[in-house]
């Protein structure tokens, strides 16, 4: 609701905006409460105040009081002067001010404030757009425990635009604190993951960022509009009559349709544009179309919106006098909002409807189009730059940016036959009635209510006994470095030790009890150290496997004469680093190739690892490779392996209803966790993000927890003196198993 002071009374009205009108019905439905700006209420009495909160309340709003401070430096200037075109990739000129970045986040601050004053358990939270990008995070802080979700409703830009922002980490780190970030589109959520690379240099998998203590989600989640409303309009008696009005009064004349917002991302001068080249080409549509454009007013306060207004009135000037008659007018221009019926009447009655904006995150007014023509006529013309464009695949799609095309495609919706629009029509109304915004609203609470993904930081306490002890048969997955034995600098040092050996010898060969190694070392690193135990052997990330007692090894990845030809481009770049700094050196694997850089003593070979890191994503994005970052190594292999693949396969074989255990130190045992079943014990060892459930300190934690498994009592006596040992084989190991570099992951 909008709530207005206007010759010293008070009204309410309904919003407008694609996020207002989408969200009405939910939140009329949900029970839920609403926060949001009612307008400037900064003359209303202290009467005129208690009977507008009285209003809101009664429709479960809850009114954040902003003066003009606020709407000049938040809203007009960091907002909608700054954030807005920076997301639609109108960069130039944009004003960074630092008052309106501080005005920004102290309104941030109080919507935060707010709505933790009136957060009960259990409630979920959803906040809304770039307006409010901190909150999330800011309500983290007061309420930790909360669900918190967070959409964005414009495009996201790529890494590149988005670092022209100054304070970029700020927002990002703002963004993270909700539990899931949705997007119209997966472009949009791509272009967010790699801007969390680029500029927080955090990690990312598919879908998900890993956080100290959380997993945060992310997810694509086109909305929709409110069918049912859209269908009971376009069907009653009042729409049905003004759009058959609206067709007479046109007079045999075709209509071309644009509703809009007035915003420069909409598209409109180059909408008109298009039109007079059509009229240029085509002279023989000269009295015979026009071209209705609306355009709401929007922002009338931002001076950027005022030039633009000011442009646009000259433009369609210029047109309609060079082309207009006594008798027609190419342009009817309309700077003014209308009431969603008449909308729908203009929708039923336009031959043509042009959506084409320079960028959008979603665009309703598609959608709304093809719900309103239930006789299934008309032509939808949309730009490819809509969000809404990947879901409407049989309107004609057009670059606006080509003038040329954008004219052509007008023509062809002109000229298309009433068949032809007929089929597109009905496969457009087929997807858009399929999937509101109630189902948009569920689809996303739904998730955000529960997603178990995110998972607290666990202290370092051991696992309780009881979630292994009574199970009959035990699946038990290991890391190799890091897990079972420490990471040190010369990956060859890092061999099994006798007291190692009998733990897992023991382990392997307990009734009900099977082992499975998940490690980066290659299959001729495994075989020797686990030469006589009779366990899985997965190498690799999973690239190959052996049975236990088998000598063969299978091959899981197809080999691929392209990848090795991607390999070719990158190691020449790897080998560069290598020789920067010392100490690092490049493995060969059978597939791919690791830079591995523990041993790099310099104190800038971390930072310049992670800028090669982001070198290589940016020159492997198309590429059917993974660029990952492991323990002080960086690795490339195909897309789609890791330590996960091997799952399905070892479950298919696994006893049924045994118990799962898992182990592993670094981002490659992430893979291997998220792939197995919820109910699986998950073991992070060490620090670090995590989806895991449960924590060790270190290896030597490790050893007790499997020794306790095996049923080998004496260990905890022989114990104190493992360390003396492991120390003292190590130097003796050292020279002898360092001939080749393996990989420490």
């Amino acid at each position: 609701m909008t709530v207005a002071i206007r010759d010293g009374r008070a009204t309410v009205k309904p919003s407008t905006g694609g996020l207002a009108t989408g969200l009405t019905g939910p939140h009329r439905e949900s029970g839920g409460l609403w926060f949001g700006w009612p307008g400037d209420i900064s003359e209303a009495t202290p009467d005129q105040r208690t009977e507008i909160e009285a209003r809101l309340a009664s429709d479960r709003l809850v009114p954040i009081d902003l003066d003009r401070e606020d709407l000049e430096r938040y809203y007009h200037g960091l907002a909608n002067g700054v954030l807005w075109p920076l997301f639609h990739y109108h960069q130039d000129s944009i004003p960074f001010d630092r008052e309106d970045w501080n005005r920004y986040v102290a309104v941030n601050e109080r919507f935060a404030q707010a709505v933790a004053a009136h957060h009960q358990p259990g409630d979920l939270v959803w906040v809304h757009d770039y307006h409010l990008a901190l909150v999330p995070a800011m309500l983290r802080a007061r309420i930790p425990g909360a669900r918190i979700g967070f959409f964005l409703h414009i495009p996201f830009p790529s890494s590149e635009v988005f670092r022209i922002f100054p304070w970029r980490k700020s927002l990002l780190w703002g963004l993270l604190g909700a539990d899931l970030i949705g997007f119209h589109t997966l472009g949009y959520m791509r272009h967010f993951l790699s801007s969390l690379t680029h500029v927080l240099g955090l990690d990312t998998d598919l879908d998900e960022v890993l956080l100290e203590s959380r997993v945060v989600r992310c997810g694509a989640f086109p909305m929709g509009i409110d069918n049912a409303a859209f269908l009971r309009l376009s069907a009653s008696a009042p729409v049905r009559r003004e759009s058959d009005k609206l067709r007479r009064a046109a007079a045999g004349v075709r209509m071309v349709l644009g509703v809009d917002r007035l915003d420069y991302t909409k598209g409109i001068p180059r909408r008109l544009a298009a039109f007079e080249r059509l009229l240029e080409s085509s002279p023989e549509y000269r009295g015979h179309v026009q071209l209705l454009q609306i355009a709401a007013p929007s922002r009338e306060k931002t001076p950027a919106y005022a030039s633009f207004k000011r442009r646009l009135d000259e433009q369609v000037g210029r047109i309609n006098g060079r082309f207009g008659t006594p008798s027609w007018t190419p342009i009817r221009y309309v700077y003014r909002g209308y009431g969603v019926e008449r909308v729908v009447a203009f929708y039923r009655a336009a031959d043509v409807m042009l959506v084409t904006p320079l960028r959008d995150g979603m665009n309703l007014v598609a959608k709304e189009f093809v719900a309103s023509r239930d006789d299934l006529d008309g032509v939808l013309v949309i730009s490819e730059f809509a969000g809404a464009s990947e879901e409407l695949a049989e309107a004609i799609q057009i670059n606006p940016y080509d003038i040329d095309g954008a004219a052509a495609a007008i023509r062809a919706a002109l000229e298309m036959d009433g068949d032809e629009r007929s089929r597109r029509m009905g496969q457009l109304r087929d997807r858009v009635l399929r999937r509101d915004v109630h189902q948009w609203v569920m689809d996303f609470l739904d998730r955000l209510a529960v997603d178990r993904r995110r998972v607290a930081e666990r202290e370092l306490t051991p696992i309780p006994s009881d979630l292994l002890a009574a199970a009959e048969r035990l699946l038990v997955f290991l890391d190799y470095d890091g897990t079972l034995v420490p990471l040190v600098d010369d990956p060859g040092a890092a061999v099994l030790d006798p007291v190692l050996i009998e733990i897992l010898g023991r382990l392997a060969r307990r009734p009900g009890v099977d082992v499975e190694i998940v490690s980066g070392r290659t299959p001729e690193w495994l075989a020797r150290m686990f030469a006589t135990l009779p366990m899985g052997l997965h190498a690799e990330h999973g690239a190959w496997s052996r049975s236990p007692g088998s000598s063969e090894w299978r091959r899981n990845v197809p080999e691929s004469a392209g990848f090795q030809g991607l390999l070719d481009r990158v190691r020449p770049v790897l080998a560069s680093f290598a020789r920067s700094h010392p100490g690092s050196f490049v493995e060969e694997k059978t597939t791919g190739l690791a830079l591995h850089y523990r041993a790099a003593h310099s104190a800038d070979a971390e930072p310049q690892a992670w800028e090669l890191r982001r070198q290589l994503l940016d020159l492997l994005s198309n590429a059917p490779v993974s660029v990952l970052a492991g323990n002080n190594v960086i690795e490339i292999r195909p897309q789609g392996l890791h330590k996960g693949t091997i799952v399905p396969q070892v479950l298919a074989q696994a006893a049924a209803g045994a118990k799962i255990l898992a182990i592993g130190d670094d981002r490659t045992d992430e893979d291997l966790f998220a792939a197995l079943p919820e109910n699986a014990i998950t073991v992070r060892v060490g620090g670090g993000p995590t989806r895991a459930g449960w924590r060790l300190k270190g290896p030597d934690d490790v050893r007790a927890l499997l020794a306790e498994l095996a049923g080998w009592g004496e260990f905890g006596r022989v114990r104190s003196d493992s360390r003396r040992r492991d120390d003292e084989l190590r130097r003796k190991d050292r020279g002898a198993n360092s001939k080749a570099p393996v990989d420490a992951s």
